[in-house]
């Protein structure tokens, strides 16, 4: 991958990734104020948690040494 689309590319992860954070506050928020009383918001958080960590490995592959691209 040329560095100016890697550079993209990691802007584009980035800012996925920032949304992908706040919607995980958002669900912690809401669950406890719900004193953890909701299994959908649980399963909700689950899949953005496991969607933050597999962004966050593409992000880390795009950086192949370990530099800021």
């Amino acid at each position: 991958m040329v560095n100016d689309d890697k550079g993209k590319k990691f802007l584009e992860l980035i800012d996925e990734q920032n949304n992908l954070q706040w919607s995980i506050i958002e669900k912690l928020i809401f669950l406890i104020n719900a004193k953890w009383a909701s299994s959908d918001t649980q399963n909700e958080l689950e899949s953005l948690v496991k969607k933050h960590s597999t962004l966050t490995k593409e992000l880390n592959s795009l950086d192949e040494n370990n530099s800021i691209l």
